[in-house]
């Protein structure tokens, strides 16, 4: 029915068998995937792969494409681009740094999920990654998609401690 209110999730992991997992849960939980291999092609898709500069002209640009991830989830440990150095990526971008990061990770080691979650990734799931891990993250995407949360009434005010979270959205639909 409503396609627009589909959250579309960019799924990066450099094994094909997790890849498939992920996104075979994923569209379980109807969330319409994007699966790259890689933290380069998930930069490339966001339009955040050059590093010359002129980073805010190219975000901005990538953002106004109808890319519109609401929230990516990324393995750790990956050939040239840890799922890490992704979150920092994203994290350091001007016009992605509020879409939600989730780390999965096949090894259970405390000091790297705190840091992954002191850099700002909003969750840290083990693989397998199971159902219940990806029902998690519909709270995470309410507060990523502001004409959503006018639906959903008081459940946002809840989830949303941080009021100003959604504001950068606004200044982009403007732009359009």
């Amino acid at each position: 029915m409503g396609m627009p209110a589909q959250f579309h999730v960019l799924a990066v992991d450099d094994s094909l068998i997790d890849r498939k997992l992920i996104e075979r849960l994923l569209k379980t939980s109807s969330y319409q995937v994007t699966a790259v291999d890689s933290g380069s092609k998930a930069l490339e898709f966001l339009g955040l792969n050059d590093d010359n500069g002129d980073e805010d002209r190219n975000s901005s640009a990538a953002a106004d494409q109808q890319v519109g991830v609401n929230l990516i989830i990324t393995d750790y440990c990956m050939p040239g681009m840890t799922g890490y150095d992704l979150l920092r990526r994203i994290k350091q971008s001007s016009s992605f740094k509020d879409i939600p990061v989730v780390i999965m990770s096949s090894e259970n080691i405390p000091s790297r999920i705190n840091r992954c979650l002191e850099d700002g990734a909003q969750d840290f799931f083990l693989k397998p990654v199971q159902l219940s891990d990806v029902n998690k993250l519909r709270p995470h995407l309410i507060k990523t998609h502001s004409n959503i949360n006018k639906r959903k009434g008081m459940e946002d005010d809840i989830h949303s401690p941080v009021p100003d979270r959604t504001r950068p959205r606004y200044n982009e639909l403007q732009v359009v």
